[in-house]
């Protein structure tokens, strides 16, 4: 078996996607929780997208809020997330925007603190800080 080359970027991840079932109701909960901006992505019109701030290639990854017929929001699954400088201050928001508290920061020794919260769409997002 041969042994695979780090990523040259130090992050194989490039690109997630986080569906939506209300695309407005996920971007008033995403910029007003990270205090960012989602930008519209050109699509072939089958699907709405919308894009979290950054450049590919970069280390960590790109991704976007997705709407598309064929696939739905949901708690399961794959679990992003989403660096920030105090996890504990953005939880204490996460209710106020529409979203739920599923377990509040705790450490997680030398790698600092996570918390996992539930979107306004039912999704399971991680929230990760070292304070």
């Amino acid at each position: 078996m041969s042994q695979s080359k780090p990523h040259p970027q130090g992050n194989p991840v490039t690109w997630f996607e986080i569906y939506v079932d209300d695309l407005a109701r996920a971007k008033l909960f995403y910029e007003s929780l990270f205090e960012c901006t989602l930008n519209p992505l050109s699509t072939d019109g089958s699907f709405e997208a919308l894009s979290f701030e950054g450049k590919m290639p970069q280390t960590g990854a790109m991704g976007a809020l997705m709407h598309h017929p064929l696939r739905g929001a949901s708690a399961g699954g794959t679990v992003v997330y989403f660096h920030v400088e105090d996890c504990g201050e953005l939880v204490s928001r996460v209710k106020g925007l529409g979203g739920q508290v599923l377990r509040d920061r705790w450490s997680i020794g030398a790698d600092g603190f996570i918390a996992l919260v539930s979107d306004t769409e039912g999704n399971t997002i991680g929230l990760h800080s070292f304070k």
